[in-house]
Order: C-alpha cells, then sequence, then structure tokens
C-alpha cells in the first residue's frame, strides 16, 4: 500500500560502522544498547522513523568528535519489529530517502540530528540510463560467473527491477563489497554519475578475477602461492 511520507527536520540516528544503508533497501537490525532501545521505543510510538549513518572513519581521529556521522545518510522507517523479554528487539529498517546530516542536536539519551531530504537527478536522458542499467546488470552477472557464486534471491530480484536509480541502489547496497565506494554512490545524487561508478567499480573487481585466476592456474585456492 501506497503511503505519503512527511521527511522530519530532526530525527535519531544510528551511527554504525562499515554500514551504508541506501533508499527502498530492507535492513536487519538487532537492538541491544540501552540507547537504541530507548530510541526504539521512541519511534514505535511516533512516526517510526529514525536514520542509519556510517561511521566516518576518517574524522574518527579528531579525539574531539564521537561517533562521527558521514555526512549523508539514509532515513528509514521500521516495517516489522519483535522485541524480546530481555528488552532486545530485531526488526526491519526499510531506506525511504537519503539525508544531509545538517548538524548532532543532542547525544542523550541518544543521538539526534537535524537532516535536509535529498533528491536524486537523472543527469541523462532516461535511454542513457536504462543501457547503463542494463550494462550493470551484464556486469554482475559475469562478476558471479567468474567468482563461483550461486546465483541467489537477490540476483532474481534485481532482475525484475526496471527503474535504473533503484536498481543501483538495491543492488549495491545488496552486492557492493566494497565499503569506500558503497558511501560514494549513496553521497552521488547524479543517477548517471552513480551507474557509471558502479560499473567501473565491478568491471575492476572482475579484471582483479581474472587476473587472480590466471596466477592460480589450476591450483586450488589454498595452493595459489606454488604458481
Amino acid at each position: 500500500m501506497e503511503m505519503e511520507i512527511t521527511v522530519p527536520e530532526e530525527v535519531a540516528v544510528m551511527t554504525l560502522p562499515g554500514a551504508v544503508f541506501f533508499p527502498q533497501a530492507l535492513m536487519p537490525l538487532h537492538i541491544f544498547e540501552p540507547r537504541y532501545r530507548r530510541m526504539l521505543r521512541d519511534a514505535l510510538a511516533s512516526n517510526r522513523l529514525f536514520a542509519v549513518a556510517g561511521l566516518n572513519a576518517a574524522a574518527g581521529s579528531d579525539p574531539l568528535q564521537f561517533e562521527p556521522p558521514h555526512r549523508i545518510a539514509t532515513l528509514g522507517m521500521v516495517r516489522a519489529c519483535q522485541g524480546s523479554e530481555a528488552g532486545n528487539s530485531n526488526l526491519l529498517l526499510q531506506g525511504i530517502c537519503r539525508v544531509e546530516v545538517v548538524r548532532i542536536i543532542q547525544e542523550e539519551p541518544y543521538r539526534r540530528i537535524q537532516i535536509r531530504a535529498l533528491a536524486s537527478e537523472s543527469g541523462a536522458p532516461a535511454e542513457a540510463n536504462q543501457a547503463l542499467r542494463r550494462e550493470l546488470a551484464r556486469l554482475i552477472n559475469l562478476r558471479q560467473k567468474l567468482s563461483g557464486a550461486v546465483a541467489g534471491e537477490m540476483t532474481a530480484f534485481l532482475k525484475t527491477i526496471e527503474d535504473p536509480e533503484a536498481f543501483v541502489d538495491m543492488a549495491a547496497f545488496s552486492l557492493c563489497e566494497d565499503g569506500v565506494l558503497k558511501q560514494r554512490l549513496l553521497e552521488t545524487l547524479d543517477v548517471h554519475c552513480r551507474l557509471k561508478l558502479f560499473g567501473n567499480g565491478l568491471r575492476r573487481e572482475i579484471q582483479s578475477i581474472k587476473l587472480r585466476q590466471k596466477l592460480q592456474g589450476s591450483l586450488p585456492d589454498g595452493r595459489i602461492e606454488e604458481n
């Protein structure tokens, strides 16, 4: 069921190391820290919204900054939540939209931030983005074949997504293993550039796999140094 969501000016946020959340994606979360348990309780009692931001490791060396977030994060809505007698919860958070972290408003009892909703722009005619979407799908399939990975539910699901922006966001969230590239993809508002950026990343990965296989020859993974 479609519903219109008003993006508030202030939201709670989880700042998590290695986390890059995308619009439309579903992120499972296990809530156990007291601050986040309270945050979740308050969110469920109101609009069910909070943001997820990656921990900015580059700014983490500054002793004056506590858990510095990346500037671009994603606002999500709790779609399902199951609590335990111990007070912990398992939930599914669905990405709503990209947001800019304008400033941190408070840290206690949990972090709240001022945000600004961000909208993507196509960056090119629809036909050009569709062509890049098809190329991205080809590269994903090629990487999968070269790595010997078995096609999973996400690979099958991606084949049903025609919209280039939704395709690249879901593919990046589920299949991109490079955390730095993943954050760059989140921060890239130009859909055409986002598609090209992820495609270039996949090409580098494919070349790396081919080179590794060439160097390895017929030896198994555990004996590659003998080649």
